[in-house]
Order: C-alpha cells, then sequence, then structure tokens
C-alpha cells in the first residue's frame, strides 16, 4: 500500500469511503514505525493501544453513519511539547521527566474533535530551544536523508515523521523558525500561520499550564503536501474559547487561484545573512522558472525602510524578551547581571540574549513601536505584491552540533563560518511581524539533500500564501521518497 505518501486528504477519503478501515490505517503506520525508526528516533512517545481503541471506535461510528470530522480516523502524531492529557510531555527536559499532563492542548483537542486518532509524539530540543533536535530523555533525531546530519528543530521529530511515512500529519510549533527549518531540512511541507490564528494554550514553554499568550509563538501543520496544510488549517484555525461569544474566523480568500496571476517579489540573498551557494542557485532557477510561467518577479522589492538586519534587531530583542519570561529565578539572575557588567558595544549572541531577556518593559514596548511600524510597512509592500520568496534559512542541513551552547557555535556557509544563532535571522524576517511563512520543498542537491523556498504573505491573508503554494507545487516534480523511508 501506499499510505505513507497519499497525505492526510486522501487518508480520510479512503477511510470515509471504506475502502480501509481507521484501524487497518493505524496499524500500517505503527509497522512502519517500529521496523524504520530505529536509526531515526523521530516518534519518543507511543501510546499505540489507546489509539488502537479510538480507531476502533472510528470505524464502529462510520457503521452507525456517524462523521467525526474532516479528520475521522486519520492516525498521526504531534510534536511532544504539546500536552495530552494523561500522556508525557516533558519537552525535552529533565525537570519535566516524570511530568504527566492533566488537560490537552487546545490545537490537539481541535485535531481530536476532527476525528484524528493521535497515536505518539515527536521529538524536540530541550524547552524548543534549539534549531536541531535532541534531548538529554529522548536522545537526537537524524534526518532522514542522511542520518549523520540533523533533521533541523525544534519540530525536527515531526518533520522526520512525515517524510519517513511515520505520519500523514502533523503539529509543530514555531517562534524562531521552528516548523519551517525542519520542513526545508526534510522536504515536507510547514505553514507557520499568522500570528494568533491558532491556540497555542497548553503548549510547552510556558510551564504546564501557563495561559499567557506568548509573543511570537505559533502553533502549525506540517504535512506532505499543501493541500493538508490548508485542511489542517480549516481545522485548527479558531479563536479561543473566551473570545468566541464575539469573535468570528473569517480569513479572506486568496488573492488568486492562477500561478500567472500573482505579483511576486523576492529577497533571495543578503549581507547580514549571506545564503549557501547552492541553495542560492536553486532559488534564482525558482525565479527564473516562474518568469518563464508568465509570472511576475521583481529581485529587488523590499519594505520601505525595513533591511535584513534591522527585522532582525527587532525580532531577536522581542524573542529574547519572550524566552526570558521562562527562565528559573537563579538563571534570570544571572543573566540581569551579565546584561549589566557586559559593555555595550558587546553584541555577541550571549551578551545580546542576556540583555533581551531581563529588558525593563519600558524597552520591550520601545521594540513593539518598533515593530508595528515594520508591520504597516510591510502591509505597504503588500499592497503591490503577493506574495515574497525568500530562503527558510541560509544553510542546507548540517551534521549534528551539539557542543558548545548554540552561541558559541559556528556554521560555515560558503567556506566562511556565521554564528550558529544567525539561522534564525531569515525566519524572523516574517515572524517577527507575524506575518504567514510556508516552507515548500523544490527539490534535491546532487547529494541528495532537499531545498526549500520560504513563502511570506500578508498578515491573516494565510491562504494566499497557500494557494501560491499549491499552484508552485504543480509545476515542482515531487521528491523521492527519503533514503531511509523505504
Amino acid at each position: 500500500m501506499d499510505l505513507h505518501r497519499i497525505g492526510a486528504r486522501a487518508l480520510a477519503r479512503r477511510i470515509h469511503n471504506r475502502a480501509i478501515t481507521a484501524e487497518a490505517a493505524l496499524e500500517y503506520f505503527i509497522d512502519r514505525v517500529e521496523r524504520l525508526d530505529g536509526p531515526l528516533n523521530a516518534v519518543v512517545v507511543r501510546r499505540f493501544d489507546l489509539a488502537r481503541e479510538r480507531a476502533r471506535r472510528a470505524d464502529q461510528a462510520l457503521a452507525r453513519g456517524e462523521d467525526w470530522g474532516p479528520l475521522h480516523g486519520v492516525p498521526m502524531t504531534v510534536k511532544e511539547t504539546y500536552e495530552i492529557s494523561g500522556w508525557p510531555t516533558t519537552a525535552g527536559v529533565e525537570g519535566l521527566r516524570e511530568h504527566i499532563s492533566d488537560t490537552t492542548s487546545r490545537a490537539v483537542q481541535r485535531l481530536i474533535d476532527a476525528g484524528a486518532v493521535i497515536f505518539g509524539k515527536t521529538n524536540v530540543p530541550a524547552y524548543a530551544g534549539d534549531l536541531q533536535s535532541y534531548n538529554e530523555i529522548h536522545g537526537t533525531t537524524n534526518n532522514p536523508w542522511n542520518t549523520d546530519l540533523t533533521p533541523g528543530g525544534s519540530s525536527g521529530g515531526a518533520a522526520v515523521a512525515l517524510a519517513a511515512g511515520f505520519s500523514p500529519l502533523e503539529l509543530g510549533s514555531d517562534i524562531g523558525g521552528s516548523i519551517r527549518t525542519p520542513s526545508a531540512f526534510c522536504g515536507v511541507c510547514g505553514l507557520k500561520p499568522s500570528y494568533g490564528l491558532i491556540s497555542t494554550r497548553g503548549h510547552v514553554p510556558g510551564p504546564p499550564g501557563a495561559l499567557a499568550r506568548r509573543d511570537l509563538s505559533v502553533a502549525g501543520p506540517m504535512a506532505l503536501n499543501v493541500g493538508d496544510l490548508e485542511l489542517a488549517l480549516e481545522v485548527l484555525a479558531a479563536p479561543e474559547p473566551e473570545d468566541a461569544p464575539a469573535w468570528r474566523l473569517a480569513l479572506p480568500p486568496s488573492r488568486h487561484q492562477n500561478l500567472a496571476d500573482f505579483r511576486v517579489a523576492a529577497w533571495l540573498d543578503d549581507p547580514r545573512c549571506p545564503v549557501d551557494g547552492t541553495l542560492k542557485a536553486a532559488l534564482e532557477r525558482l525565479l527564473v522558472e516562474l518568469g518563464e510561467a508568465g509570472v511576475a518577479v521583481d529581485p529587488a522589492a523590499r519594505p520601505d525602510g525595513i533591511t535584513l538586519e534591522t527585522a532582525y534587531d527587532v525580532y531577536y530583542q522581542l524573542l529574547a524578551g519572550t524566552m526570558g519570561v521562562g527562565l528559573p529565578d537563579g538563571l534570570y539572575q544571572q543573566m540581569a547581571e551579565s546584561a549589566a557588567t557586559t559593555p555595550a558595544s558587546d553584541n555577541g549572541y550571549r551578551a545580546r540574549f542576556a540583555r533581551g531577556a531581563t529588558q525593563s518593559h519600558a524597552d520591550w514596548l520601545r521594540a513593539d513601536e518598533r515593530r508595528q511600524g515594520m508591520r504597516l510597512a510591510w502591509e505597504r509592500f503588500f499592497q503591490d505584491y503577493d506574495v515574497l520568496l525568500c530562503p527558510v534559512v541560509q544553510t542546507l542541513p548540517f551534521p549534528h552540533q551539539h557542543t558548545p551552547g548554540p552561541d558559541a557555535r559556528v556554521l560555515e556557509v560558503n567556506g566562511v563560518d556565521q554564528p550558529y544563532m544567525d539561522i534564525l535571522v531569515w525566519a524572523g524576517l516574517a515572524g517577527g511581524v507575524y506575518l504567514p511563512a510556508l516552507s515548500l520543498p523544490i527539490g534535491l542537491t546532487r547529494d541528495g539533500l532537499p531545498l526549500a523556498v520560504q513563502i511570506v504573505g500578508p498578515y491573516l491573508e494565510d491562504r494566499t500564501v497557500l494557494a501560491f503554494a499549491a499552484r508552485l507545487a504543480e509545476t515542482l516534480a515531487p521528491l523521492p521518497p527519503a533514503p531511509t523511508a523505504e
């Protein structure tokens, strides 16, 4: 059977039409996990018996003529950082090793309410705080295209589960590329939706039970194809229950449906964060192909007053402030002391994080005001353009790096060392200003590693991003299966 290649929507259709039972579909994916996950280490929490009982009930419901929703009987996994009542949720942190959730995150509950059968959770870095996926509890997750390389993070286990055919759909989260980077590194699709569209309540971090919405952080779907991202967005997007009495979600339709009608801007490289030559060449070829297909592409268009450097400066200050909220008291005090004693001229990542994590509320408000000005500039930009194409990240998948700490690591790009944390730069372009952004695979390198493009769109116009990605994907050859997936 080909169930691991057809995606969630097609699988739901087969189950609904009785071409296959939910139980048989579940066993198919469980078998793949048990046979193939050993060298990959993607699905690190497994609740197969619970899932078998729910799949059984899904089939019984169909026999009675009941329809649970668009994911009726579809087996799937979710990122380990999402709480599910009765399941462990460690976020890869030793202090949460014994934590069993007593509530279910709202995003996962919406999947369940739509009929999904959750059978496992996928690996992450500690506190979802790295662009790789490894921790002391569950170990290291490996890239299915080359197990010597990272799959990215923090939704790395999720991306591997999709690429290896362990799950037809995944729920990730993204504050600094954590959906988009692993999607790019593993050759799958991932949507960072507009900020606020999908509830993050019940996601760790923040701490278990936290109620406040974290700035910049979003929940979002990952899938084998763009159509499944669209399906999942329809399931997941909703106001919080306390807002629902007065708020209604009414996302605008896509601005266009035909590829040639989209007005496309492109930002393929930048001195602030130079892009790997192989990736840049692939993105340049993509622009040529779009032009040959009749698409108007402007490679020089930029929002007024915004550079990659200024965008990243604001984003990183806001990001550090958000992440600082979750620091233990002792570590927070250390950061405050470091910020007070480090020279203002020190712009290394350690100093920048210490200053951002312990900034005053007044400083945060000033950064937020700069962000709001950038949001207005982007709004004006998207009056003339429908989408912006740019790199997801400046590098291809790289070898595992677990030491030293992230702020002291380097990545070699085009033979030059870059600070490791610069892997946040291109992700922050959209993330810092709440824009929807989608990672779409566009081919493989000569060495057989995935290539991807990031598609950024106007705030709350996620359907425009999805429609463009779907039309673009129709022009591209599908990726072959990852070497470890067959």
